[in-house]
């Protein structure tokens, strides 16, 4: 549902964005079905969003480990994960974006009432409205470049596709990224890790 509200809400946008992009209103109906309905679906993308977030705000908190992730980033570009510290369920670079996509819908969700011409935008200067527009499309811009970066960083790490559609994880890759995780998740002290990765025991 998440992903069905923000690729709507994309495509109005994008259609009452410029108008090469117009044709994508075609989406949503038209040109004036669009303008009405991309609000709504803006709202309905925030729901998922902040539902799905909420229930996975502890696995996203900063820790030292993360810390010292991101000072070794170029060990984790050139795959040589095992010099930098083992990973929990989230790694650093996914908590960075956890939070960089908090923030962008916290700012699309006050600039996109301040520019809700049906309801809000009477209430507020053309001057504030003429601001908020400008800021809305940064935002989504942000917002953008960082859901597309995840994917594309998702197709360059073999292996992450697969989550994406089934959910799950290979025991395999789950030990060889996130390690930290995986223990905790088989419940198996350090030296037994690798033995179940090898006989391919699941992860319950």
């Amino acid at each position: 549902m998440l992903v069905l509200a923000f690729f709507f809400a994309v495509a109005s946008g994008f259609a009452l964005f410029h108008p090469a992009l117009f044709f994508l209103a075609n989406l949503s109906g038209g040109g004036p079905w669009s303008a009405l309905l991309h609000p709504f679906l803006g709202l309905a993308m925030m729901f998922f969003f902040f539902w799905f977030a909420l229930r996975h705000w502890r696995d996203n908190l900063i820790g030292k480990r993360d810390i010292q992730w991101l000072k070794q980033i170029g060990d984790v570009m050139a795959h040589r994960e095992e010099l930098v510290p083992e990973q929990d369920k989230y790694n650093a670079g996914q908590k960075m974006l956890y939070y960089i996509l908090v923030l962008c819908m916290i700012g699309l969700l006050f600039t996109g009432i301040v520019v809700w011409r049906r309801y809000f935008s009477d209430y507020f200067p053309v001057g504030i409205v003429r601001l908020s527009l400008l800021l809305h499309a940064f935002v989504a811009f942000v917002l953008l470049s960082s859901v597309f970066g995840h994917i594309a960083f998702a197709v360059w790490v073999k292996g992450s596709i697969r989550s994406m559609f089934r959910g799950t994880v290979t025991p395999g890759w789950a030990y060889k990224h996130h390690r930290a995780w995986f223990r905790k998740v088989i419940g198996a002290p350090p030296k037994q890790d690798e033995r179940i990765v090898q006989q391919g025991v699941p992860a319950k």
